[in-house]
């Protein structure tokens, strides 16, 4: 991998990603022998432009970020770098360096997830079906996911396909108020997934 070392004094910028989450944890800087460095140890490791030495990340916290890979971008002058970190990565002690938390997102679904917490914790059964779902029980929950379920079927045999996404969206739904009801999120459906692929490799 050809890296432009020559346009910033010798750096380029390194941007940090966590390689299962993809949140952006912090921004580095490396030259030439922090990078060598990176590659040997598969630890990240900088150049401290306030230090005017190499450190490695984790050096002293033990918070390391273990090297996935790193991909040069069109111009060759920066660096996005996927990690495994071992710990929080700010020094102040959160997930990243903008005072947030390194946490698995699934985009809409993860918004979905807490709005049915909220409206569940809310407990306004007059103005809120999920609270009102909540409100009768796991049974009742259970229930419609299993009638959902049934319509999705119905729809799929058919071939009106915005028949079939509607049941789908209405499973989906149901079936994401029936994890919270067990206690339950999609992050432990992921980690049970993930551990049925590490066995069946």
């Amino acid at each position: 991998m050809k890296i432009d070392f020559s346009k910033e004094n010798g750096l380029v910028p390194a941007i940090i990603q966590d390689a299962t989450t993809k949140n952006v944890l912090m921004l580095g800087y490396m030259n030439q022998e922090a990078y060598d460095k990176t590659i040997s140890i598969q630890k990240v490791t900088f150049y401290s432009r306030s230090k005017k030495r190499l450190w490695t990340k984790g050096e002293e916290s033990g918070n390391f970020l273990e090297l996935v890979s790193i991909e040069n971008d069109c111009d060759s002058d920066s660096l996005l770098v996927q990690v495994h970190p071992v710990g929080p990565t700010c020094h102040k002690g959160t997930g990243t360096c903008w005072n947030g938390e390194n946490l698995q997102n699934y985009g809409f679904l993860s918004d979905l997830e807490t709005v049915i917490s909220d409206r569940r914790s809310n407990k306004d059964t007059q103005k809120s079906y999920v609270a009102s779902m909540f409100d009768k029980g796991i049974a009742k929950i259970a229930q419609k996911v299993g009638e959902e379920a049934v319509e999705v079927v119905i729809e799929a045999m058919d071939s009106k396909d915005d028949l079939f996404l509607y049941e789908a969206a209405d499973l989906l739904f149901h079936y994401l108020m029936l994890l919270q009801a067990k206690g339950f999120t999609l992050q432990d459906i992921e980690n049970e997934l993930k551990k049925r692929h590490k066995v069946s490799k």
